[in-house]
């Protein structure tokens, strides 16, 4: 059995990152920019988590990935509030037609 290298990590790491920061900007609909802002989120945990597993067996890191983890699903439950609340008002999600807060 093998041990896999923190570069490993940091390297699924980083593409989580960019798939969330290429959803966040390319998608109109506020479904996929919110599914972009969990990927950040998730690469940011994975980041803690391995530089706790890889350093003098610390449990900073991991604390807080769960702490990421339980602000994501928070998160999670207020953007669907959010998109339930503007289809209703607006009968739409894309993000380019709620340029303005005035119904």
């Amino acid at each position: 059995m093998g041990i896999i290298a923190i570069q490993s990590y940091l390297i699924i790491s980083l593409f989580l990152f960019l798939m969330g920061i290429f959803t966040t900007i390319s998608r109109k609909n506020i479904i996929g920019i919110f599914m972009g802002i969990e990927l950040i989120l998730n690469s940011s945990a994975l980041n803690f988590a391995a530089f706790s597993r890889f350093s003098a067996h610390n449990l900073e890191g991991q604390l807080f990935s769960i702490f990421i983890i339980v602000i994501a699903a928070a998160e999670a439950a207020i953007a669907l509030a959010l998109m339930l609340s503007i289809y209703r008002r607006f009968g739409d999600i894309d993000a380019d037609k709620l340029d303005s807060l005035k119904g």
